[in-house]
């Protein structure tokens, strides 16, 4: 009889704890539900998703499921956060709480499968980077003139250069200079692309006194040669990040320069009456030691911060299913993806963000006192 009501006693349990899960999930795929397919101008304010998701503790999971089986049995201090690691492998949940929960299994929600590290009150998980794919017929563009040698730097400095530039995504443009096109995912270029932002960050840095070397390789051509998908950019740039910093010692700073595909709301800011393209440093979430990255990109964004209010959006970590989540970071500490502008800025828009992040960065090269954080 013992027994008898024993088992029923742990029945009833399981069914509850099965229902009271149910439940759970149910409301959490309505709310999820109304985020990803609502209109975007009606979607719920993100900062109070966001806090709601914060205020949920995995223990609440850990705790539910341990009701049915004694593996996932809850201990206390240090036991407890072993047992917590099964949860996260079923569930591929890890301290991202519920965004990581359905990020991987609801259609248009992996991209709040990302950490902001500081942004902005206007950023929000609904509009953090996007990468489009270029249509089919940019690969089988070609230069004008293969045979034209690169612009000449404006200051001679000699010495190996402190900071590298390169552009993975070689042939990301601007829509307002590319005549009847209007597509953002057609905004790709041979010609008037995301390499002039780099070319003129490298010419300003060298008025500053730092030496710089830019890539010129067309990463596009690469993944064409190769036969590779688009999504194969960073494998197709990785052996030239790897080459220049193996060749010069002096390299300090590599960014990966690219041109954001969210629209003008999101990318642009006023600034004394003038327009200028707003700036946003990504760091891949899928390598050991990324610590160094996210301190850089911090430091420089509170400084530009300081320095124009709004010019930078944020700081975002960003990786899991469908991202490359490492953006070659993995090869030098101070490595960052930053986004410049969106593909509604001007040239002209970018340069002065150009303008802005070059005095910025100068300082904090040449050892200025750090802006608290």
């Amino acid at each position: 009889m013992r027994q008898t009501h024993y088992f029923k006693k742990y029945t009833i349990r399981i069914v509850k704890a099965m229902l009271l899960w149910t439940l759970i999930t149910c409301i959490l795929y309505l709310l999820v539900g109304l985020v990803v397919f609502q209109s975007f101008t009606e979607r719920l304010p993100f900062p109070l998703l966001r806090e709601f998701n914060e205020q949920i503790d995995q223990s609440i999971y850990l705790h539910m499921v341990s009701r049915t089986s004694s593996v996932f049995k809850a201990a206390p201090d240090e036991s407890e956060v072993i047992s917590t690691r099964p949860i996260q492998s079923l569930f591929t949940m890890n301290g991202g709480g519920t965004r990581t929960l359905f990020g991987n299994e609801l259609p248009g929600f992996s991209s709040f499968n990302q950490q902001i590290i500081v942004a902005q009150s206007d950023t929000n998980y609904s509009n953090l980077p996007v990468e489009l794919t270029p249509p089919m017929e940019i690969f089988e563009s070609k230069k004008v003139d293969n045979e034209e040698k690169p612009r000449e730097s404006e200051t001679e400095i000699t010495g190996d250069p402190n900071v590298f530039i390169y552009n993975t995504h070689t042939r990301e443009s601007f829509l307002p200079h590319l005549d009847g096109i209007t597509d953002p995912s057609h905004a790709f270029d041979v010609d008037v692309n995301v390499t002039l932002i780099s070319q003129y960050l490298k010419d300003k840095f060298e008025k500053n006194g730092i030496l710089t070397l830019v890539d010129e390789t067309d990463f596009t051509d690469v993944l064409t040669e190769n036969g590779w998908d688009y999504w194969r950019s960073y494998d197709a740039s990785q052996p030239a990040v790897k080459e220049v910093i193996n060749q010069y010692e002096a390299i300090q700073y590599v960014f990966d320069v690219h041109r954001d595909s969210r629209r003008r709301e999101d990318t642009t800011i006023t600034i004394d009456g003038e327009d200028h393209a707003r700036i946003f440093f990504v760091i891949g979430s899928d390598f050991q030691g990324n610590e160094t990255n996210i301190a850089i990109a911090k430091e420089l964004h509170n400084r530009l911060e300081a320095f124009a209010p709004g010019i930078s959006r944020g700081v975002v970590q960003m990786g899991g299913q469908g991202r490359n989540g490492v953006y070659n970071q993995d090869l030098l500490d101070n490595s960052l993806l930053i986004e410049f502008g969106g593909v509604d800025n001007t040239l002209e828009e970018m340069y002065r963000l150009a303008d802005v992040f070059v005095e910025v960065f100068s300082e904090y090269f040449w050892h200025a006192e750090p802006v608290n954080q």
